[in-house]
């Protein structure tokens, strides 16, 4: 089996890589097939179609995206609906045109509407307005779900998506301006912790609810997905309604995630909330009852995932330290 992990050093196509190498190692004849940016630019559709003709995979797994938070999307809305189309059409087409028969995309859960009906079942999507900050990139990633039904429907290739719920773990980004609240949440309290500050103050009330799920979870889940038998996924899914997300069904507020972080880090300090700063949309929770029927559910606790994410934060830390 020839597979090839498309984005294998962003956080989640990292991990997917890792877990792929972990077959290998007992056993499994997988040969696993990878590049760089550099190595292969994948908005550039001759090269991605060279590339799929030369390699010849038999299995693709789509982790490749342009991605960032609210201010990137703010500022390069441009950047982020055209990089995204362009990856996804790309890889789609190339992987139809080489022959691969089962492809596995993998979206995000700002797919559904702004104001969709609380948790977001699969059949929310396109049903309203999205959400305005990150619109361009929520339109690409629907555009690749309807590819990948397109395809099926048309050629009948075995290509399906997965909707993850906000994502953390090993990998992450913790840039102080354009990292995702929870990286962001431990290296403000890691740095607070460390300079002795009394106080932290998080944007918003602290009242609306987040859902997070370890990126190994992630991980785990997309290959259960691409593994299962195609009457199996058949059966829990529609030709036009596809999409299975991927989430741990439970979901908590800003400040109970801010205290998590505080006693992760060891923070001794206050934890105040901000008003003046918006808080978003109120709550954000998938059903994920789809993929609990086909088999699938998450097993890493966020207290659990929350420490081995700060021990890789330091640990990247302290390499960094070194370097210097």
């Amino acid at each position: 089996m020839r597979i090839y992990v498309a984005g294998h050093r962003g956080m989640v196509g990292g991990a997917i890589l890792r877990q792929l190498q972990a077959r290998k190692e007992v056993g499994e004849d997988l040969t696993l097939i990878t590049r760089s940016h550099a190595e292969l630019d994948l908005t550039n559709q001759q090269a991605v179609h060279d590339f799929m003709q030369a390699e010849r995979p038999d299995q693709v797994i789509l982790a490749a995206a342009k991605v960032g938070g609210i201010l990137a999307n703010n500022s390069y809305p441009a950047q982020f609906i055209y990089e995204n189309l362009m990856i996804e059409c790309n890889v789609i087409h190339g992987a139809h045109r080489a022959g691969v028969t089962r492809l596995l995309q993998l979206g995000s859960s700002c797919i559904y509407p702004k104001m969709a009906p609380q948790p977001m079942a699969e059949d929310a999507l396109l049903t309203g307005t999205l959400e305005p900050t990150n619109e361009p990139y929520a339109v690409a990633k629907i555009a690749g779900i309807k590819l990948c039904e397109s395809y099926n429907r048309q050629y009948g290739t075995d290509y399906r998506s997965v909707m993850p719920t906000n994502l953390y773990g090993p990998g992450d980004n913790f840039h102080p301006e354009n990292s995702h609240v929870l990286p962001a949440l431990i290296r403000r309290f890691h740095e607070a912790a460390r300079d002795g500050l009394e106080e932290v103050a998080i944007w918003g009330s602290g009242a609306p609810r987040r859902e997070f799920l370890h990126v190994d979870d992630m991980a785990e889940a997309s290959l259960f997905v691409m593994d299962l038998p195609q009457q199996i996924y058949a059966r829990e899914t529609e030709p036009m309604l596809s999409h299975i997300n991927v989430g741990t069904g439970s979901d908590v507020s800003i400040l109970e995630l801010a205290q998590m972080v505080a006693r992760t880090v060891g923070y001794q300090g206050r934890i105040v909330t901000d008003p003046s700063k918006p808080d978003g949309t109120p709550r954000k929770l998938m059903d994920v009852s789809r993929l609990a029927r086909l088999g699938w559910r998450a097993g890493i606790p966020l207290a659990e995932g929350l420490a081995q994410t700060y021990a890789w934060f330091l640990a990247q830390d302290a390499a960094d330290l070194r370097a210097i």
